[in-house]
């Protein structure tokens, strides 16, 4: 496997996606203070400082977190991240992101998953995305970008509850011919 970049510098003129820092902790906990994006999540209390805290320093410590940017304005708009902790071989996971509320729906997670999923890609075979089972709004996203269900599951623990994941993967061939590359 070729060496990969777990906190690349990426954009595409819209967006941007750059290693996440510690001083990004207030840019960040303004956008996820935001109740409404933690409602249908498996972590519905995230959006409090403390459970975001320990999000946060979590996300800090994997070494693969990236902070989401508008391009042009550079206001911070959510965080995505690396992982391998949970994927198979010649996998890697891509998760943990979030958004700002006025960038669901538009282009905003399509541009940042094109360049995670263009770059991981380069070193992996396949990415794939936990989602909660019930996370229908989740769900639907990826399966927007292309994103098929693989007949595998992870129960996972947040917030001392296990929680059963549904797993999506967008491989080499189905991302070159799939809608982020339309």
């Amino acid at each position: 496997m070729p060496p990969f970049d777990y906190q690349p510098h990426l954009t595409d003129g819209t967006v941007s996606l750059r290693p996440m820092q510690a001083k990004d902790w207030a840019a960040l906990y303004a956008v996820a203070r935001d109740p409404a994006i933690w409602a249908a999540h498996p972590a519905p209390t995230r959006w409090q400082e403390g459970p975001f805290r320990g999000f946060f320093e979590l996300c800090l410590a994997s070494g693969g977190a990236l902070v989401i940017e508008d391009a042009v304005s550079q206001e911070v708009l959510g965080l995505s991240r690396y992982d391998r902790e949970r994927a198979e071989a010649g996998e890697i996971e891509i998760g943990w992101t979030f958004l700002a509320r006025n960038r669901w729906g538009g282009t905003t997670n399509a541009a940042v998953k094109r360049l995670m999923i263009g770059h991981a890609l380069t070193a992996f075979d396949r990415t794939i995305f936990l989602i909660g089972e019930h996370n229908i709004r989740s769900r639907r996203a990826l399966e927007k970008i292309g994103g098929a269900l693989l007949p595998r599951d992870l129960d996972t623990p947040i917030e001392g509850r296990l929680i059963r994941h549904v797993i999506y993967a967008i491989d080499r061939r189905n991302f070159a011919k799939g809608p982020l590359n339309a």
